[in-house]
């Protein structure tokens, strides 16, 4: 087969076959594709689209690419939840350990950040010495052993997915439901777990703009599963406005910290519930939502959610005492109140925006080799459905010189638009599928 002919191919729009899907996969995995050959492909899947075979074929080769996990022997029930991105997402900060404290393992390997979305492992590895970089037997006997492990995606499992994971941030490709959802569900099946939740997310501030792409990305994921025998939930949520008040690497471990420790933003907090329940219910649950709702507060109260948090950390090399103590994380040089023009209601907070100001800061990547600052970002102190006076705090930007922070500030305040009459709070989970 002829790369370039496949290029062409899918440049005018047409299917291609399971071979030649297979032959790209195989062969950029082997370094014999480059990277830039690698990158007009995507970038005419990205423009032309893939249809449900195509998708299908793509998912199995990337999960094909590496070793597959069998964690059978674990227990029957093993949960995994993954989300498609978005500004402030650091729900798998805070339902890992609380799903894993109700006694149902979590094996989860997820990624670094992709676009202006926060990467769940950027955030693991603000946690001073927090190992990532598992080995495959030291991921199972984690999970085995404390009934959670969280790592990077390794070498080993679809080492095709993480190469194009980290070329598509680079050239613009993230938003592609067939690169999306074939990035997913490869991980997933090569990862092992039987149960999985997915929160699709749309919005200003994730890959999907609308409800109506949200659902096709999520059609797309669970025809992927359709036949095998696991089970699968998708939660269609909102992202017009970042989750939670933190924005930013160890900002982020600190709200997710404080929120297994019962200090939980409303909108934050319905997602992570509903993530819960539905993991919950996968793993065989039969209790009404409400009485659900219950033990999940049961175990962050108790302690026992933070405190697996704490063995999990410790189980991978991290010094814990930095969970103990949030004020031992490294700070940003300068912290700077971003102050209202004008009094009313917050009626938007656009998450694209307040995404691509972090990106700037440092939070996240523009290119693939940028090494993040993972002390810069935003606290945001008012968000939609909020009263705001003149002269109140809107947020805090967390920067690590002076250089572009006037602009930065200005691009802030043009996320919020304020207005004079009342605001209502919306809800954030839409439709469970």
């Amino acid at each position: 087969m002829n790369i370039i002919e496949i290029i062409n191919k899918k440049r005018i729009g047409k299917e291609l076959t399971k071979g030649e899907i297979k032959y790209f996969i195989d062969e950029y995995t082997k370094g014999e594709i480059p990277d830039y050959q690698a990158s007009a492909l995507l970038m005419a899947i990205c423009i032309n689209g893939m249809n449900e075979d195509e998708i299908l074929a793509m998912t199995m080769a990337m999960a094909d690419s590496g070793e597959k996990l069998d964690l059978s022997d674990i227990a029957d029930n093993v949960v995994d939840k993954h989300s498609t991105g978005g500004v402030g997402d650091k729900v798998t900060l805070i339902i890992s350990p609380i799903i894993a404290s109700m006694g149902i393992p979590v094996a989860k390997m997820s990624g670094r950040g992709l676009g202006i979305t926060g990467g769940t492992v950027d955030k693991l590895q603000s946690i001073p010495a927090y190992r990532t970089d598992l080995s495959i037997e030291e991921f199972k006997n984690n999970v085995k052993e404390i009934g959670i492990s969280l790592i990077s995606q390794t070498l080993d499992l679809a080492p095709a997915d993480k190469k194009i994971y980290t070329l598509r941030d680079s050239i613009a490709c993230v938003n592609s439901v067939p690169l999306i959802a074939s990035s997913i569900m490869s991980k997933k099946i090569a990862s092992g777990a039987n149960k999985i939740v997915l929160d699709v997310t749309y919005g200003s501030g994730a890959f999907m703009k609308n409800k109506l792409q949200a659902k096709r990305l999520a059609k797309a994921m669970k025809e992927i599963w359709k036949g095998k025998d696991k089970k699968i939930s998708c939660i269609i949520s909102k992202m017009e406005q970042p989750l939670g008040h933190a924005v930013g690497n160890i900002l982020e471990l600190i709200e997710a910290v404080k929120a297994l420790q019962g200090e939980m933003a409303e909108d934050l907090k319905e997602v992570v519930f509903a993530v819960c329940i539905q993991m919950l219910k996968l793993a065989g649950r039969t209790q009404s939502n409400a009485q659900l709702e219950s033990e999940i507060w049961e175990v962050i109260h108790s302690g026992k959610a933070f405190n697996k948090l704490v063995e999990l950390a410790q189980r991978q090399g991290a010094d814990a005492s930095y969970l103990y103590d949030l004020n031992k994380l490294e700070k940003a040089p300068i912290i700077l109140p971003v102050l209202s023009d004008k009094s009313g209601w917050i009626k938007e907070l656009n998450a694209e925006k307040v995404g691509k100001i972090s990106v700037d800061l440092g939070a996240g990547r523009k290119r693939k080799e940028d090494e993040i600052d993972k002390r810069v970002g935003m606290i945001l102190c008012k968000k939609i459905g909020d009263e705001v006076q003149k002269g109140e705090c809107l947020a805090y930007i967390h920067a690590n010189c002076l250089e572009g922070l006037e602009t930065q500030v200005e691009c802030l305040k043009s996320a919020y638009k304020i207005v004079n009459e009342f605001v209502s709070k919306e809800k954030i989970v839409d439709e469970i599928l």
